[in-house]
Formats: structure tokens, sequence, C-alpha cells
């Protein structure tokens, strides 16, 4: 299985030229019925089933490790933890470029880093501060070293995390202002997904995947506190809510549409089911509710999912020229 990186290395080695690996995109593109630029927001997960064996040994590895460590003091299973992860990433991430491996060693060595110094021995106020500030600079290092796309996503949440341990020294204080600081945050990190979104519009290189990961993070971030606001958990369903919901998704799917990224629809959804299915329950359909709500809607998102592009094309002409520059074309 090929990707991006492979052609733009190919590319570099000189293997293939540039014109023959625009020739090469637009070949699969037509043969998935697709035009030539049209990107199917594809990231890389899994390329064989060689990604979870080597998976599932290095969770195996890296847990026993923490739990050795832990067995003498939690730092010290933490530091194993990282210290292992950046070394089996040095095979696993920049010589076999694996992918799944290579999430789960990113997450492990920035975890690893950030229980190290939260759990230092005689920490006490802004230990999560700082041991949440160490770990931005690690995944920064990492992504220096490495360039897994997750990185970057990591490293924000890691800033996100400096940023409310610094204005709320206690836990309680945050919890008051979860909502705005979930908005603030998911804000921030939407703006930052759509910078690496606009310097690779064709999305043919890395940043494209970097991007993926940051809508990834945005989208619960944004989503949760926006449409748990409208109370559907408190109480009955009523119908007004059900509109204002769907409403809201609407307004969702003509951004994700806009910017051609789904994570925000599927961020969305969960909310859409149970609002839904229990304004069917209230008002008599008790066995099939939830049934025929996922219905209805897995219907409405395939019917979608069949005409994303043209629907994409619809929504991009009736946009000023400059954010048509700014988002992948559609054709």
């Amino acid at each position: 299985m090929y990707n991006e990186d492979d052609l733009a290395s190919a590319i570099k080695a000189g293997v293939l030229t540039n014109d023959t690996a625009t020739a090469f995109r637009a070949h699969v593109a037509q043969q998935k019925g697709l035009p030539k630029n049209i990107h199917e927001e594809d990231f890389r997960f899994i390329t064989g089933f060689n990604d979870i064996f080597v998976f599932i040994a290095c969770v195996l590895l890296l847990a026993s490790i923490a739990w050795i460590g832990a067995a003498a003091t939690p730092p010290v299973g933490a530091l194993g933890v990282a210290a292992a992860a950046w070394g089996l990433a040095e095979f696993f991430t920049r010589k076999r470029r694996m992918a799944l491996p290579s999430i789960v060693l990113l997450l492990a060595f920035v975890g690893g880093v950030f229980m190290t110094f939260a759990f230092m021995p005689g920490n006490k106020d802004g230990s999560l501060a700082s041991a949440s500030a160490i770990a931005a600079a690690a995944a920064w290092l990492h992504w220096l070293r490495f360039k897994v796309p997750i990185t970057v996503a990591a490293g924000a949440i890691a800033f996100i995390g400096v940023v409310i341990t610094l204005l709320f020294p206690t836990a309680n204080e945050a919890a008051k202002s979860a909502d705005i600081l979930s908005v603030l945050a998911g804000v921030g990190v939407f703006i930052l997904a759509l910078r690496w979104d606009t310097a690779d519009t064709l999305r043919q290189t890395r940043k494209a995947d970097v991007a993926f990961w940051l809508h990834l993070l945005a989208a619960p971030l944004l989503v949760h506190p926006v449409l748990a606001s409208l109370n559907i958990f408190g109480g009955p369903t009523s119908p007004a809510q059900a509109i204002m919901v769907v409403g809201l998704y609407i307004v969702i799917a003509l951004v994700s549409l806009t910017i051609d990224r789904r994570a925000l629809m599927v961020s969305a959804l969960a909310y859409v089911l149970y609002t839904f299915s229990a304004l069917l329950k209230q008002y008599g359909v008790v066995s099939l509710h939830f049934a025929i709500t996922a219905m209805a809607i897995g219907s409405a998102l395939l019917l979608l999912s069949a005409f994303w592009h043209p629907s994409r094309a619809l929504i991009l002409n009736c946009l000023p020229l400059f954010v048509r520059k700014n988002v992948p074309p559609f054709h």
C-alpha cells in the first residue's frame, strides 16, 4: 500500500517525476469515479496486519515496563515507558514507517514524559502546569525527529493543559468553566487545523494528515459544549430542542462540506441520535425508537456520502473566491 508520503519520497529520489505522480493520482481518482483533484480524506492507520502485530507487542512491552517501574515509584515506570517508546520509534517509526505503532509510541512517549514530571516526589501546586509544558516540548522534539502526524495534536493537548492549569489551580475551578474552556480550546485547535489544511489544499503531503488529527481533536471540544447547552440530557426532549439540534447539525454539515472534513459531523452524531430516539420514545415508539432513528440518520448520511462532492461544489460555488482558494478543490 502506497500513500502520498511514499509518492513524495519517490519523486525526491528521482524514481518518479512530478508529471508521472500527477498522472498516477488522476488514474486512481478515475478508478474511484472521482474528479482528479478530489481527496477522500485518506489517512494511514493500518497498512497491514503486521501493524496490529507490532501494536500488540508494543502495548505489552510498554505496559510491563510501566508496571515493573511503578513497583519502585511511579515516575520511574513513566520514564521507562517514555524512553522505551522513543527507542522503539527509532526503528518502527523512523525506519519502518508503521502507522498504528507510530501513533501508540508517540502517545506513550508524550504520556510517559507527562507522568514522569506530574508525579515527581515533592511536586506541589503548579506541577501539572510544568508537566504539561514539558510534555508539549517533548511532543515538539518528537515531531522534529519522527514527523508523526498525530504529534501536533498531542502537543496541542499538552499546551491546552498548560493554559488550563495556569488559569485554574484546582480541578473544581476548572470544572466550573469547563464548557467555555472547551469551546475556546476547540476554536484554537480548529484554527490551527485550518492553517495546516490551507498549506496543502490538494492534500498530497503529511500536512493534510496533521490537519486530520487536529480536526479530530477540535471536533469534540467544539461540538460537545455547544450541543450540551441545549440540555437535551437534562429531562424530556421537546420538539423545539430537536429542531435546534437539527439546525446546529445542518450548520455543522455545511462547515464540514466547505472544509471537506467529516470529523465535526461524526462528533455531533451521538447528540442527534439521542435527541430523536428520546423524542420518538416519548411519543410512544418504545421498542424501536433507536432503530428507527438510526435507520433514518444512517440513510441520510449514506446519501450525503454518495453525493458529498457534488454537494461541496454546490456550496463552494456560493462562497467568495478567497474561501474557495483556501479549501480543497471540488473539481
